[in-house]
Order: structure tokens, then sequence, then C-alpha cells
């Protein structure tokens, strides 16, 4: 028995002493982070090997097709493409530098198994494709197009049945532009994302349509652009994660449960947006999570459960949030703060027709650690005497019986009953204890801004 202990603790001794010269032979100056950016990194495997399925398994529909590999294979690399119109087999791989244009009139089915089209290759165009059919394993990724090389251009493409839509990994300064995405026909869950950025900086993602989609995601991918996008009953419409300095610019988005979500983000802005019909248990127009320095201008927040909501944002000592210029209307709660943290700053912003303007998780300790000016509110009470378009006071926002359903989320159920307003009314009339200040706006607009709905 002593000998076995012994020898437990000489192999103990061993392996701690290998762990202490395997540090020491680190070198110092080489440091991992959490935000390491793989892309700045040498090419690397990144996906899952693809499987090999021979055409026997692949959907009888596609039996008897011309396969368009044997297109790509006989192109000369840096020529331009243009098959004959018509119905081809995939799979197809692209290893070259390749311009394939097929003018809205070829159509790419890989017979609902694996990946339709891999563009492992750089400055390289697909457009004018209809790329259709791709397997449903979330294992290996199955998309329509997968893309893989840098300064590449991928426009004009109907892309459907597919799990994931455009795949996007390691990819930096390329085009995604005017390509209609649709996913499976699958639950809301179990689809794949319509358009997915994965380490993938200096990209514009531009006109895209992306409907009956689960996500666009954009993770670990910093500086993107996605302009003028229209995305319509997906999940998320655009969600960050980990990807700081994206604009998001002049996009649409209808009846999504989510709109643009920032989450452990540094920078970034969304600019000219219409988020409408936001609606669910889980229903936010805009939405931040440990997020910083970000801007928020110009949008139409509408029709939404939550207008905007923040949890711990700003992350960052000294940061703030810009929320300016933005009209949020009939929403359940126009701004909502899961946590007081401070620096959200809110100017010239028009709030009307919400059920509640502003509200917080909780109590909050100081609400005057963020700033609000130049706002207007349809319920202020107050005149403007002197005609200079401010209210002569100070516009205050209390939370009275509304504090019930605000620290019992069960009694939302109830919220705007007869017995809750009548309550409400008693509180506001004779109050049994002291409401709970929730913001102070210094400088409220007295008439109302003149900028509709333009959604």
């Amino acid at each position: 028995m002593r000998s076995a202990s012994l020898l437990r603790t000489m192999l103990a001794l061993a392996l701690l002493g290998g762990a202490t010269i395997g540090q020491g032979d680190e070198d110092p100056d080489h440091e991992f982070a959490a935000s390491a950016d793989m892309s700045t990194a040498p090419r690397v495997t990144i996906d899952r090997p693809k499987p090999t399925f021979m055409l026997i398994e692949r959907d009888k529909r596609i039996h008897g097709l011309k396969p368009f590999q044997d297109l790509v294979d006989k192109a000369a690399p840096g020529s331009v493409l243009k098959p004959p119109p018509g119905h081809y087999a995939g799979p197809v791989t692209i290893d070259k530098p390749l311009t394939i244009d097929g003018g809205g009139k070829v159509t790419i089915d890989a017979g609902d198994k694996g990946t339709v089209m891999s563009l492992n290759a750089s400055n390289s165009v697909v457009r004018g494709l209809h790329l259709t059919g791709s397997g449903d394993s979330h294992d290996t990724d199955d998309s329509c197009l997968d893309v893989r090389g840098h300064h590449n251009l991928v426009e004009d493409n109907v892309v459907d049945n597919c799990l994931f839509g455009i795949d996007l990994k390691q990819v930096d300064h390329s085009v995604v532009r005017n390509n209609r995405i649709r996913s499976k026909d699958l639950e809301l869950g179990v689809r794949g994302d319509g358009l997915r950025l994965w380490y993938s900086n200096d990209n514009l993602v531009e006109g895209n349509e992306i409907i009956d989609s689960r996500d666009m995601v954009a993770w670990y991918a910093h500086r993107n652009k996605f302009v003028d996008n229209l995305g319509r009953r997906s999940r998320y419409s655009i969600h960050f994660m980990f990807a700081n300095d994206n604009v998001v610019d002049r996009n649409r988005f209808y009846d999504n449960a989510v709109g643009i979500y920032f989450m452990y983000t540094e920078g970034g802005a969304a600019t000219n947006n219409i988020i409408s019909h936001a609606t669910g248990a889980t229903g936010m127009g805009v939405g931040f999570k440990e997020a910083s320095g970000t801007l928020i201008e110009n949008n139409e927040i509408i029709y939404c459960g939550i207008g905007i909501g923040s949890d711990l944002s700003p992350f960052q000592p000294d940061s703030t949030i810009e929320i300016r210029n933005n009209r949020l209307a009939y929403n359940g709660i126009a701004i909502l703060f899961n946590s007081e943290t401070g620096g959200n700053n809110m100017r010239s912003n028009m709030f009307e027709g919400n059920l509640t303007q502003v509200s917080y998780g909780g109590r909050s300790d100081n609400p005057t650690k963020n700033f609000w000016e130049g706002n207007y509110w349809d319920d202020y009470q107050g005149f403007d005497r002197n005609h200079d378009n401010v209210g002569d006071n100070t516009h205050e926002l209390y939370s009275y019986a509304d504090q019930l359903w605000i620290e019992f989320p069960m009694a939302r159920f109830f919220r705007s009953s007869p017995v809750l307003e009548l309550l409400d009314f008693l509180e506001r009339l004779a109050p049994f204890s002291s409401p709970d200040l929730i913001l102070r706006d210094e400088k409220p607009v007295f008439r109302k801004p003149e900028r509709g709905a333009v959604s």
C-alpha cells in the first residue's frame, strides 16, 4: 500500500512538473483572448468533413440531370462561365477563380443531400443562379452556398429549399447583394440561418431578401455593412455576437421575433431602419446584451412587444449608448432596462401610442444615471407659453400601479384591464406610497415632430 501511495505521489509530481515546464516554454509575447480574431490567421479547415452522397441517395428529381461540376472543371481559371439555361445536378465545388453567370435561367439542385455549392476560391463571382435542395443536417451545416474565399461577389441569386442559405466563414472584403433567400419548410427553431457571417470582416451585405428563415447572424465578424435588406417572418433579423463596429442602415424588418440584437459587442450603429411587428413572448425591436458604444439613430420601431430592450448595457466602463431621433410608437414597452448601469443617452426621440413608455426590470435605484433631453412624449402634461416648442415644465415619468406587473411579470396578463386602470387612477390621485421616478426630461418637445411612419 505504501509503495502504491508513493507511486501516485511521484506520478502527480511528474505531471505537475511537466505542466510547469510547458508553461515556461510558452512565448511570453503571445496572448490569447476571448476576442481573438481568426480571420487574421492563416487559412484553416473550419468545416466538419462533408459527407459524399451517391446519386442514388439523392432525390429522383435530379436523376438524369447533367452535373454542373463538369462545366466548372472544364472552365479555365479566371474565365467567365455562362452555362446554357436549364436544370443541373449538384453538388458543385469551385476551387479556382471563376465568374459564373446564370442569367437567372440556371438551376442547380443537390437533391436534398449535402451542400449545393462550395466556393473555396477568392476573386470569384456567383451570379444569377437558382440554388436549391440542400440536405438538412446541422452537423455539417448543409447550405445552398458556402463561401470560403475573399474578394468574392455573390449577387442576384435565388436560394430556397436549403437548411442554411449563404454561409460565409473567414471571408473578408466580399459582397453579398440582391439575393432572395428562403429556408426549408421546417419549424422555426430547426431551420438554418438565411445568411451567416462567421469570423468574416469588412463585407457588404446589400439588398437581400431573407424570408421564412431562422436568423441572419454575424459572429466574431467586424466592420461589416448591412444595407437595404428585407427580413420577414424569421427569428432574428440580425443577431450580432462578439461582432464589433458593424453598421445596419436602411433595412426593413417585419414580423420577426427580434429586429436587431447586439450581444457582447462594441461599437456599431443601427440607422434609418424600419422594425415593425416584433411580437410574441420575446418580441423586441432592438436589443442589447452587455454591449457598448452603439448608436441607434433615426429608426422606426413600431408595433413591437418591446421597442428597445437593454440588459447590462453599456457594459464597458465610461462607454455610452446613444439613442436619438427614433420613433417608438405603438409598442407594448417603448424602452425596457433590465438593469440600471447608466450611460444611455436618449435625445430627440418620439414616444407615441406606447402602452408603457419606459420601464425597468425592477426598481431603479438611480434613474438619473441615464440622460433624457428633447424627446417628444404624447403623454406630456404641460404648456409652451413662450412658443419655443419646449415644454415649460420638466417631463417626469413615475411608476404607479404598473409597478405591480413590473415586479411580478405574471400580472402583465391583467395590464390595461379595468381593475388595474382603476387602481392606477387611484394611485395617481392619492398614492398609497411614494411612486418610483423612472425618468426626467428637462426639455421635452411640446409639438409632435412632423414625421410619420414610413412603413
